[in-house]
């Protein structure tokens, strides 16, 4: 590899029955957390050669179970960095409507459209990783349609 790699993780997003008191709070940690990463980056004169990114198979049901709401598949994702191709979004938002098409519990659980694969692929190419080594590095790859969904440049 040819870029250095740091992690950081924030927990606490297991709420349930305190989502509602602790759900804004998080993520206005969050939110505080990655703006400052970022700013310092641009101060610094690297956000070119910096990119931070979220890595997370944890969401919740659109249904609440109380005060809360149980586990789900998957969920957004979201690349920070002067490398990346902002302003869009990858892959296509489900149908948000419980018992919907795209709802696999009658409980607002939608399937993700874009895989971690891919998503991961598009970082391991902006990592160094080759074409011909990512199947080395995601062996399940080649059951997506999208190896390299373009929002690295």
């Amino acid at each position: 590899m040819r870029r250095q790699t740091f992690f950081c993780s924030i927990d606490g997003f297991d709420t349930h029955d305190t989502q509602l008191d602790e759900h804004a709070s998080l993520l206005g940690e969050f939110s505080e957390a990655v703006g400052d990463f970022h700013d310092a980056t641009q101060a610094l004169g690297f956000a070119e050669d910096v990119t931070l990114f979220t890595a997370s198979d944890f969401n919740r049901t659109y249904s609440p179970n109380g005060k809360g709401s149980d586990h789900a598949w998957g969920s957004h994702q979201f690349v920070v960095g002067g490398a990346v191709q902002g302003g869009r979004l990858y892959g296509s938002m489900p149908v948000t409507a419980v018992g919907g098409p795209d709802d696999t519990s009658n409980r607002g659980a939608w399937i993700p459209t874009t895989s971690i694969d891919e998503y991961s692929a598009t970082l391991a190419r902006w990592f160094g990783v080759s074409d011909s080594e990512m199947s080395v590095v995601l062996p399940n790859i080649g059951r997506f349609a999208n190896p390299n969904l373009g929002f690295l440049g």
